[in-house]
């Protein structure tokens, strides 16, 4: 029997809250646990009920998303937080991925796509929406090439595209699913980064991308 996923959504919208509730309630393996409309009140929600899974939108009164999912996670660090919003400029996106956020849906998404979200979200992995997933993938493996060539020479073109994503916080499937890989052959080119980069695991060649600003979302060129 497949373990129940306890989660809270937060919207300002309560006719939103509500058939986002009711899509959720057709699974026998989801609890909405509790509902808030702004961020304060679902950081104390979070708090009282304890939950495998936030579903946030960013724009709210008060408290907005992304910051409260930078506190939520200060707070509770084993949390997912998928965030469902209408909000799909770079700024919001990578505003809430900096904050820690493991999902990013618009609220276009089918309800197929939002339950198997909640899901992927709640077993500790990343989703992210086609459509936000190709700027993703866009942006660190194209906008950042020439910058990742200075900084990592020794990195071939593609060890540059996988450690781009490991630092985004990847992991081996989703990037093989993003770059069009076979997982091993991703497995292969992270022992190579580490190899070539003196490190000794997957956090250590992430520390050494981030320290030289590869895997920190920054503003797009343009």
């Amino acid at each position: 029997m497949s373990r129940t996923v306890r989660v809270v959504i937060a919207d300002d919208h309560p006719m939103y809250r509500y058939g986002l509730a009711a899509v959720l309630a057709t699974r026998e393996d989801v609890d909405v646990v509790a509902e808030a409309a702004n961020g304060d009140d679902l950081l104390a929600a979070v708090d009282r009920t304890a939950p495998d899974i936030v579903v946030t939108d960013l724009a709210m009164p008060g408290l907005d998303g992304t910051t409260a999912t930078r506190a939520l996670l200060a707070r509770h660090p084993a949390l997912g937080v998928l965030v469902l919003t209408m909000h799909e400029d770079d700024q919001a996106l990578f505003g809430a991925l900096r904050a820690g956020a493991r999902g990013y849906l618009l609220k276009d998404a089918d309800a197929t796509e939002i339950v198997r979200a909640v899901f992927t979200v709640a077993a500790g992995d990343a989703v992210y929406g086609g459509a936000v997933a190709r700027r993703i993938v866009d942006f660190f493996t194209g906008a950042h090439r020439d910058y990742a060539a200075r900084v990592f020479p020794q990195l071939t073109g593609r060890e540059r595209e996988v450690l781009d994503l490991v630092a985004l916080g990847l992991g081996n499937h989703q990037i093989a699913g993003r770059l069009f890989l076979a997982e091993k052959t991703v497995r292969n080119h992270v022992s190579a980064i580490l190899d070539k980069l003196h490190v000794s695991d997957r956090a250590a060649a992430v520390a050494r991308a981030r320290d030289a600003g590869i895997g920190e979302p920054r503003t797009p060129p343009g």
